[in-house]
């Protein structure tokens, strides 16, 4: 693996451009959560494809695939990050979570479970937590049915963190926004009733919320028991898909009083409920939205209101460990 670019900040998110074998290219991040330190919470966010053919209307992802990592990429991403801080390995963050969730959709590459396999012995990181995100792809069974047993084995009493990606309970509007064949809301139930044991984190219902996208509280009950299952609702990313797309964020910085109505209404209805917006200098730097920064290198423009930080390229060695990058124009 060569990492020939980053751009960001190490106070806030860094994103790392590295080109693997037959020039295919790769994304990752490392982030914080401000006001915290990074021996308290660190999180890394991976890459399971090269890019994904999935082609989500809000994800910049989508339409260069060119295949997947062998479990060896795969955990080369981690490794560089976690060498980079702690040589010997050693992770003290006491959250320390390891996101599949960057370029990709990882039901797709059988690898990430051996990818999951191997954490525990690969670092010691007793705060390590895994987080799988997913659309749930129709074509996936094998896997979801392997990830269950590595959970239980390798990460119970809370130490797995598992989501599905819905973005609204319309789902003629879900179709269009995923335009894959996919679980239906029954099928994803049925799952999370197998997957979920006591002590389990509760599982997640992400929404990448848009204007004129409905959540519906009627339909989520009628599936999702809120015992087994909280909300997070996530802007969505300033990418060019979704400008292309027509797509604006239901949510933003400044925008609270209507969170706050929509969160009260399924919180009405048991659900505990995350609005996670994030560090608006994530935007900045473009760590929150997979292969971004790639699309930015090839089209040399920029979205508006968005990802203002330079991207440093071809960059040695020594200059990898400066972590005094700044943002640009």
């Amino acid at each position: 693996m060569r990492v020939f670019g980053v751009t960001g900040s190490s106070q806030v998110a860094t994103v790392y451009m590295a080109e693997m074998d037959e020039g295919r290219l790769i994304e990752f991040v490392e982030a914080l959560q401000p006001p915290y330190p990074r021996d308290e919470r660190w999180v890394l966010m991976i890459s399971t494809l090269f890019g994904c053919p999935v082609k989500c209307r809000m994800c910049d992802a989508g339409g260069r695939y060119r295949g997947k990592p062998t479990v060896e990429e795969i955990l080369s991403q981690i490794d560089y990050m976690v060498d980079k801080w702690y040589p010997d390995r050693r992770v003290p963050a006491r959250k320390f979570k390891i996101q599949f969730a960057r370029m990709g959709e990882p039901a797709f590459n059988m690898a990430v479970l051996s990818a999951l396999e191997a954490l525990p012995t690969r670092y010691h990181a007793p705060g390590l937590i895994p987080s799988l995100s997913t659309i749930a792809p129709k074509s996936a069974d094998i896997f979801f049915a392997r990830l269950a047993e590595i959970k239980n084995h390798l990460y119970s009493d809370g130490r797995f963190q598992f989501q599905f990606s819905i973005h609204t309970t319309d789902l003629g509007l879900r179709d269009w926004l995923i335009p894959v064949k996919k679980w239906d809301f029954g099928e994803m139930a049925a799952y999370g009733e197998r997957f979920h044991y006591p002590g389990d984190r509760k599982l997640t219902l992400n929404f990448a919320l848009a204007d004129g996208m409905p959540v519906d509280s009627d339909v989520l009950l009628h599936y999702f028991d809120p015992e087994r299952y909280l909300i997070k609702i996530t802007p969505v990313n300033p990418t060019y898909q979704a400008q292309c797309n027509g797509l604006t964020s239901y949510i933003d910085s400044d925008n609270h009083r209507e969170q706050n109505e929509i969160a009260a209404q399924l919180m009405e209805h048991g659900y505990e409920v995350i609005v996670s917006i994030g560090e608006i200098e994530e935007n900045q730097i473009g760590s929150n939205c997979g292969q971004y920064v790639l699309n930015y290198l090839n089209h040399k423009t920029r979205i508006k209101n968005s990802y203002t930080y330079k991207v440093q390229k071809h960059i040695p060695n020594e200059v990898m460990h400066d972590h005094n990058h700044r943002p640009g124009g």
